[in-house]
């Protein structure tokens, strides 16, 4: 956390301010914020407290209290785990020079941890997630969705769009601000930088956890896409039909076919365009991770709940509900 704070405080940009939004004055992370402050005493660093709860999602309690607070008419939404380049504030601000432009978002890699969650977690992030969002560029003719690593906007879009307080109940607060930005007709651009976000040693359990929570809020907002997700698990469909009929030359064909397409988009889209220096080593475990997003797929639709930070929530249309269970 200390690393993604520090990354935001050394940007090459003239003025810029770095607001922490906290709910609990007790919060811990306040510790490396005031490290922060002796380490950086020229940068701008102000902590807001978010007396608050607006809605069941409180990173954007948080954020709706916060921005009355902000200084600037441009503001840039990351999580705390982001960690950015340099030219980081540059890239995202340079689209803004278009004003048909309303929000700029970006791509991200992500940084495994030790455990074997935590490499699948990383590994979709690279090979599939981010083809997802740039085959979804292509087919509807432009970005129509925010990206949790990089929403960045003004307070005026904001406000066009209903406000931050209006999205404190639901889950997928970055689809949802880019879905109503999108909707207004403003310009969606992917800025030409890619920051991080460092993984947790997942569980298998928490990381199955994690993956059902993004695949049932995704099913709940893009149920027509979502559906046409059957066709991009090949390479799995492939395995299965080879082992269902091991002695048929076409289904091992098949596999051939699929397995080259799908190791060459990986390494094209992980290594190319995000530049993982972690996609080649862990290119091994491809199948497995396709093996385990085909499940997630099925399973997603045996339910609408999902776990968010320990708590179990019912999510319908994109909005959190308490479970009762």
């Amino acid at each position: 956390m200390y690393a993604a704070f520090a990354s935001h405080c050394a940007l090459d940009y003239p003025e810029y301010e770095v607001l922490f939004g906290v709910q609990d004055p007790a919060e811990p992370a306040l510790a490396l914020v005031q490290r922060l402050q002796q380490e950086f005493p020229r940068q701008a660093l102000r902590v807001i407290h978010c007396p608050e709860s607006l809605g069941l999602n409180g990173k954007v309690s948080n954020l709706a209290q916060m921005l009355p607070q902000a200084r600037y008419e441009h503001v840039i939404i990351n999580d705390s785990d982001i960690v950015v380049p340099r030219d980081y504030l540059r890239r995202v601000m340079s689209p803004f020079a278009d004003p048909a432009v309303g929000m700029v978002t970006t791509l991200y890699r992500g940084i495994a941890g030790r455990t074997l969650g935590s490499k699948l977690e990383a590994l979709g992030l690279s090979t599939d997630f981010a083809g997802g969002v740039l085959l979804a560029r292509a087919m509807e003719g432009g970005i129509r969705f925010g990206l949790g690593a990089t929403i960045a906007t003004t307070k005026n879009v904001l406000e066009e769009i209903g406000g931050l307080a209006a999205l404190a109940d639901h889950l997928g607060d970055d689809y949802e601000l880019g879905a109503r930005t999108s909707a207004i007709g403003r310009k969606i651009v992917l800025a030409d930088t890619v920051p991080e976000t460092a993984l947790p040693d997942y569980s298998f359990r928490d990381f199955w956890l994690h993956q059902m929570r993004w695949a049932r809020n995704v099913k709940d907002r893009r149920a027509g896409q979502y559906v046409g997700l059957i066709a991009t698990f090949g390479l799995a469909w492939a395995m299965i039909a080879v082992l269902a009929r091991p002695f048929s030359w076409w289904t091992w064909a098949i596999l051939a076919i699929t397995a080259a397409a799908r190791f060459t988009s990986a390494i094209v889209v992980g290594k190319g365009v995000l530049n993982d220096l972690q996609v080649l080593p862990h290119l091994w475990l491809v199948p497995l991770r396709d093996f385990v997003a085909l499940a997630v797929w099925i399973v997603s639709y045996c339910g609408d709940t999902v776990v968010w930070r320990g708590v179990r929530f019912r999510l319908k249309k994109g909005k959190l509900e308490p479970s009762g269970r």
